[in-house]
């Protein structure tokens, strides 16, 4: 079947992580367990939400999504990746890269907006307590997560759509273990100009627009958490924002340095052993650092657990 941009290219061919067959077992074993933890630990914080309704608060919220969010994000490559590993040939078609690519622009681009929203969370719980309740209302909340999906849905449509629209003649080799924009351009066999320009407008809005909203909201909790007079209370301040700048940090750090350069400017090798840490590592931790950070959350599953043995 022909694809409809009238490419010769009917499946691709994904590369993988690394070609040493001696590292395919280890790194099956490590990433299997990686995924494993990463669906166990985002599914447990999401039922875990759902069953406390002392936790039925905004942060919770954005939280829910968060690990909703990082759930789907980690399943929509890391099945294909494993099998990477146990396959001698790791083949996708055409219009499975293409649903590929979508959903992971889409997931990706909206952790880029809970996290913004969770940073607005925080900067109105700290520099306005009293309106808390008031400013963040259910609305508000529902209402930035259907702003962060849609800016999600635009982006990723804009970058399947641009990719839609190149021919891939005989190379058909993808040097990575999932359709990703860059190498899918460098094997293009048209002219990639207007999909550089689509991935480094969309990319930048969707990474400098939240860094500098979540830029802006630190700027202000930082200067109240410096007006608070007791030492005790500032740690607490500082405390409840600590897990969200590890997560933000993660997170906008390796896509900004994967995405916001030149597409000659790196080797893919290099390319895939950032999207590790994007696309493995930062769902594996997300639940862990607001688990193990949070008091709210510990005391939950103590109490969840303690219902479940009674």
């Amino acid at each position: 079947m022909i694809p409809e941009n009238g490419s010769s290219v009917t499946e691709f061919i994904l590369v993988g992580l690394t070609k040493q067959p001696d590292l395919q077992c280890p790194l099956f074993i490590l990433f299997l367990v990686m995924y494993v933890v990463t669906v166990l630990g985002n599914l447990g914080l999401i039922i875990l939400i759902g069953l406390n309704s002392h936790l039925h608060t905004p942060m919770y919220f954005f939280l829910c999504n968060l690990s909703f969010v990082d759930l789907c994000y980690s399943s929509v490559f890391s099945p294909k990746m494993l099998m990477s590993f146990i396959s001698e040939e790791n083949i996708i078609s055409y219009r499975g890269c293409m649903t590929q690519l979508f959903f992971f622009s889409f997931f990706s681009i909206s952790e880029c907006y809970v996290l913004t929203s969770m940073a607005y969370d925080r900067y109105v719980a700290i520099c306005n307590p009293l309106m808390y309740n008031i400013v963040m209302s259910p609305k508000l909340c529902l209402n930035l997560m259907l702003g962060s999906y849609m800016m999600a849905f635009s982006g990723a449509l804009a970058h399947t759509g641009c990719m839609l629209r190149l021919t891939f003649c005989d190379a058909n080799t993808i040097n990575h273990y999932f359709c990703d924009i860059l190498p899918l351009l460098q094997i293009s066999c048209t002219s990639t100009y207007v999909n550089e320009l689509e991935v480094f407008v969309v990319v930048g809005i969707n990474i400098i627009v939240p860094s500098i909203t979540i830029f802006i909201s630190y700027g202000f909790i930082l200067s109240s958490i410096f007006h608070i007079s007791s030492t005790e209370g500032r740690f607490k301040a500082f405390n409840t924002c600590s897990s969200h700048i590890i997560a933000v940090s993660l997170f906008f750090g390796s896509g900004a340095f994967m995405y916001l350069k030149p597409v000659t400017a790196m080797s893919m090798d290099e390319g895939k052993i950032s999207s590790v840490f994007y696309t493995n590592t930062v769902p594996l931790l997300n639940p862990l650092i607001y688990s193990l950070r949070n008091k709210d959350v510990k005391v939950a599953l103590i109490k969840t657990l303690s219902k479940r043995n009674c």
